[in-house]
């Protein structure tokens, strides 16, 4: 089964912005468009150039959208970025974009669409995931970081063992297709829990997870936040996962630091350098100690242990 749609024609919206000031823009958008992307445009300059676009099902409020552009830019201090609308013509965007997908190999783990027939390398952890309707290929960097930060992180597996006679076990929050749950849940042969607040990540992931024979080990969840009773009912967790934004790591520091069990590792990703240490010292105050970084330009990703 190909997760694919065909849709009509479509309008999109974009602005084209320093890296840092993605999420501003992002914004902008999310109110109006049925789905907000953000790519890279211009890696050459400096700073380098990502655009923040939004796809909308009829023409889209021009002068509206103009009016949060300019919003936006000046609580930031910089110009107004061009606002470029344009109508799309009717295309497969998701089977088109699924066979555009190349493999890609993190550590350990080597991940694949199902154009992909192989002959695939020997050695390696392999998950099948196509392009879908939720985030998380695994090409994006944020990604990428947190399989780079699993696999060392698993390296040490010997050493992960659950206290008081407990199963070790593992929660992937905002797990968006379930990539990363469903890594550790392979490497580790231990369950995972997938959590996400928007249900078509939850349905997909569900559906990766059978894909790729993990339905038992990589349950998918509805969740807003740390709250949901069954997140609680088998906390602790000796790995946490959540690639989420910034901010939200941020408010979600307390409680999600609460669910992890001593000695336990939490992998933070979905920011950017300059808020690094922001969400770092959000995780300190709570007796967390940063034990790895990894920067994949502009991203990072962050293991703190308790």
């Amino acid at each position: 089964m190909t997760i694919g749609t065909e849709i009509g024609a479509a309008w999109s919206a974009r602005v084209v912005v320093a890296v840092e000031h993605c999420a501003a823009f992002e914004r902008v958008f999310e109110n109006f468009a049925g789905v907000v992307s953000l790519f890279e445009w211009d890696e050459n300059t400096k700073p380098v150039l990502w655009a923040v676009e939004g796809m909308f099902d009829s023409s889209p409020p021009k002068a509206e959208l103009s009016a949060r552009v300019a919003l936006a830019a000046t609580a930031l201090g910089i110009q107004a970025p061009e606002l470029v609308i344009a109508k799309v013509p009717a295309k497969d965007w998701l089977t088109e974009t699924i066979a555009s997908f190349p493999p890609l190999v993190a550590g350990r783990y080597y991940i694949h669409g199902d154009h992909i027939k192989g002959p695939f390398p020997d050695g390696k952890l392999r998950l099948t995931i196509n392009a879908a309707t939720a985030f998380g290929s695994g090409q994006h960097a944020s990604t990428m970081g947190c399989l780079l930060a699993l696999d060392g992180l698993f390296r040490g597996v010997g050493r992960m063992k659950a206290r008081g006679g407990r199963k070790v076990r593992g929660l992937d929050m905002g797990c968006g297709t379930g990539i990363l749950g469903m890594a550790a849940a392979k490497t580790m042969r231990a369950p995972v829990l997938c959590a996400d607040i928007d249900p078509e990540a939850v349905r997909v992931t569900r559906y990766n997870a059978r894909k790729n024979g993990l339905a038992e080990l990589a349950p998918a969840i509805m969740s807003d936040g740390c709250g949901d009773r069954a997140i609680r009912r088998t906390a602790p967790y000796q790995f946490i996962t959540a690639n989420i934004l910034a901010r939200p790591l941020v408010q979600m520091a307390k409680d999600l630091s609460a669910l992890l069990a001593p000695g336990g590792c939490l992998v933070l990703a979905g920011f950017i350098r300059r808020d690094e240490a922001m969400v770092a010292n959000a995780y300190r105050a709570q007796g967390l100690r940063l034990v790895r970084r990894v920067r994949i330009a502009p991203w990072t990703t962050l293991v703190l242990r308790r």
